[in-house]
């Protein structure tokens, strides 16, 4: 089965910017998934199953919280990997994001190489 990563976010820059950081993992037979909204990630996550989503906390039609918290406590998928990104720092968030069954915080603006590091790690992949 071909290991997949969604990216969830209602900014299409974002979005891109991710897709941008994380295209080498193509090379790797690893399939790119992307999603606007909240409900849409729910969709697309409960079909495909990736084991990687980067998940933005602030969107339409359900927030990155309720969404990890539908793939993580109600599903129990826990073999999909959440990393929420959030704009904000605080600790509340943070949290929420652990609560919600978050594996990782991510704070924007991001550095892409860090991005696509952190997915080679949770993936098992080392690019050559």
């Amino acid at each position: 089965m071909e290991p997949k990563v969604l990216i969830v976010d209602d900014e299409p820059n974002i979005r891109i910017l991710l897709e941008q950081a994380l295209e080498d993992l193509e090379d790797e037979g690893i399939d790119l998934l992307t999603a606007q909204n909240g409900l849409e990630a729910l969709e697309i996550i409960k079909e495909e199953k990736p084991q990687l989503v980067f998940l933005d906390v602030m969107m339409p039609k359900k927030n990155g919280f309720e969404v990890c918290q539908i793939v993580k406590k109600e599903w129990n998928f826990s073999e999909t990997y959440i990393i929420l990104l959030t704009a904000k720092g605080q600790e509340f968030d943070k949290n929420q994001g652990i609560e919600a069954g978050a594996d990782l915080y991510m704070t924007k603006p991001f550095r892409p190489k860090e991005v696509l590091q952190k997915s080679l790690e949770i993936l098992g992949l080392e690019l050559d």
